[in-house]
């Protein structure tokens, strides 16, 4: 076996199909289904170490979305719910972990080859592991530089853009590499009618006149749930949201403040769209205000946003 990536080290159980299993042991079978064709469905989910305990953010809505998913691809999780819920906070429990990064994967498994996964079984599994800042811990307040991908995010009319599903991330994959390859930290991904779609792992939000802006789901954006969450706090603080929006590719050069949201990237400032400044180049005020918020809900875990959070 290759050398485990550091972000695993300490890692020592994963839950596999009903068993909690030796790290080095969680192993699939290299004429699996899900490999081949991508016929997978996945969430990210992160644990934060709260003011009340070690919590699952909004865990029910990631769940839900998973098996949502699921159904989209006729894939039959062999696990209810409760099941799956309760095998993530004894794996975090296991791990002693107080914040995490949650993985689970549903996929169809090792079976007959072809396109129709029918006759293959459906195998899942559930990781975590210690995880920081996505976008690098000096991103939250610095922001990020990035670029317009020339790849253009597929339409809901070729791949479902509501469901996480693992191959249909490959495109997310072209625009990271894309950007990165040329000196920037992320990409934009525009939609087919060439408007502001999402970021490859990330929802994105602009602030003009202090309102905010972010693009429907008509757009071919995945529903986040950190997307909603944003929406929710900002709404809460006062401001004024367009949650379907329209955004041009060229409103983004134009921008007072953008942001990404995701599981994995939070609440991130971008500094610079095509090495074009965006406001000051900074992490602007209402950003900032966001951002604060967002973090404060996620230390204190205030009885207001109660339901957002399930205890390990």
């Amino acid at each position: 076996m290759s050398e485990r990536p550091e972000m695993f080290e300490g890692v020592d159980t994963v839950w596999q199909d009903g068993e909690f299993v030796d790290f080095e042991d969680a192993t699939t079978h290299v004429l699996t289904h899900g490999l081949h064709y991508g016929t997978g469905v996945f969430e990210g989910v992160r644990c934060y170490d709260t003011a009340n305990g070690p919590a699952i953010f909004r865990w029910e809505e990631h769940l839900q979305r998973l098996y949502d998913s699921a159904k989209v691809y006729d894939i039959e999780i062999p696990f209810e719910q409760a099941e799956l819920s309760e095998a993530t906070l004894e794996l975090i429990r296991r791990e002693e972990l107080q914040s995490c990064y949650i993985r689970p994967i549903a996929y169809y498994g090792y079976g007959p080859l072809g396109l129709n996964p029918s006759k293959s079984p459906v195998e899942t599994a559930i990781a975590v592991w210690p995880w920081g800042a996505y976008l690098g811990e000096e991103a939250l307040e610095e922001g990020v530089d990035v670029a317009i991908s020339s790849w253009r995010k597929h339409a809901s009319s070729q791949i479902p853009t509501n469901a996480k599903t693992t191959g249909a991330y490959v495109n997310s994959v072209l625009a990271n590499l894309e950007a990165t390859g040329n000196g920037y930290t992320e990409a934009i991904v525009l939609n087919k009618e060439g408007n502001v779609a999402e970021g490859p792992g990330e929802n994105i939000f602009l602030v003009r006149d202090g309102e905010i802006h972010t693009p429907g789901l008509a757009e071919s954006i995945l529903d986040g749930i950190t997307r909603q969450s944003v929406i929710d706090l900002a709404e809460d603080l006062g401001y004024t949201v367009h949650e379907g929006a329209t955004i041009s590719r060229g409103e983004l050069y134009t921008a007072d403040e953008l942001f990404f949201s995701g599981t994995a990237a939070e609440v991130t400032p971008i500094r610079s769209v095509d090495d074009n400044e965006i406001g000051a180049g900074t992490k602007g005020p209402v950003t900032d205000e966001i951002q604060t918020r967002f973090f404060d809900v996620l230390d204190e875990a205030p009885e207001q946003y109660d339901d957002w959070f399930t205890y390990v």
